[in-house]
């Protein structure tokens, strides 16, 4: 039977990528800061281990030593709101990374799966962009971009196969985050009008089912010390998403545009490129923006509204 390790495995990633594993037949050591199994399904193929970050350099001792396809790495502290900004924490998280993989070694995992981010792009376009004045979210980027090049330098000084997933916009039911997709979502709900920007910018969107499969397939066929983008292959300019939202969620509605200033950075459409995922891996996306939007709408509803 295959053997995956998971961090962060109650995270709204973790905990998806956790439920496809299963569904293939996968045994899951799981591990969970404080004991946090919120969002595991009962299944006697998880066991369950509760390791905080800050401690992620004994899970030798509390997971044994044998043959395991992977470990895969959502834990990460600050990854939305304000912490985004924190540079002390930020930076630890690229150390825990880094300590992660060493423990993965340890406890004999082939390949070690870091979850990276197309932040990793922006971050770069923003702070070597002459003049420009990135905001605090991009010490979050920087911290992952950081991640990403000292995991590739440690993997191959210790003898594990690196293989980095970067998401575009994960998305969908299981995410309580404030992010743009569950704010408008909620504000729809409640019957209020979303203000956004003008909306001109690049984006893509992924469904999280969509994720969890791409990560599951990265996993197991990806090159190792290579990179893949987990989108859905479909990138547009914001506002066409925003309107295909609001055609399937809430056509009563009127979506403004241009009264939030954007103050990121706009990557060209190049930059969401999926196709080195589909063509190493199978992966393609699934779940349409629509359908997605519906979805994590009734799912809200389920929840007791907005």
């Amino acid at each position: 039977m295959k053997t995956a390790v998971v961090t962060g495995c109650s995270g709204f990633v973790g905990s998806a990528v956790v439920r496809e594993l299963l569904n293939h037949g996968y045994r899951i050591w799981a591990v969970g800061h404080n004991g946090n199994f919120a969002n595991l399904p009962e299944n006697p193929r998880i066991r369950r281990i509760s390791c905080g970050l800050e401690e992620i350099t004994t899970l030798p001792e509390k997971i044994p030593a044998g043959e395991y396809e992977a470990f895969y790495h959502f834990a990460w502290a600050g990854s939305a709101g304000p912490s985004r900004g924190d540079t002390a924490l930020q930076l630890h998280n690229v150390q825990w990374t880094i300590d992660a993989l060493h423990s993965a070694k340890k406890i004999g995992c082939r390949r070690f799966l870091g979850a990276g981010s197309i932040v990793e792009h922006e971050t770069v376009a923003a702070a070597y962009t002459q003049g420009n004045r990135p905001g605090l979210g991009y010490i979050y980027g920087s911290a992952k971009l950081a991640a990403h090049a000292m995991c590739m330098c440690a993997a191959a000084e210790a003898g594990i196969e690196l293989v980095w997933a970067k998401i575009t916009n994960a998305y969908g039911v299981g995410e309580h985050s404030p992010r743009l997709v569950n704010t408008a979502i909620r504000q729809c709900l409640r019957g209020e009008s979303p203000q956004f920007t003008a909306g001109t910018q690049n984006y893509d969107f992924v469904y999280i089912d969509d994720v969890a499969r791409a990560f599951r397939l990265i996993g197991e066929r990806g090159n190792a010390f290579h990179d893949y983008l987990i989108g859905s292959g479909s990138p547009r300019p914001l506002k066409e998403f925003l309107l295909e939202m609001r055609s399937a969620i809430a056509p009563e509605l009127e979506f403004h545009f241009g009264s939030v200033p954007f103050t990121g950075i706009d990557l060209p459409l190049s930059a969401f490129d999926c196709t080195r995922t589909r063509t190493d891996t199978g992966f393609q996306a699934e779940t349409g923006f629509a359908e997605g939007c519906r979805r994590t709408m009734a799912w809200w509803r389920e929840m007791g509204g907005a």
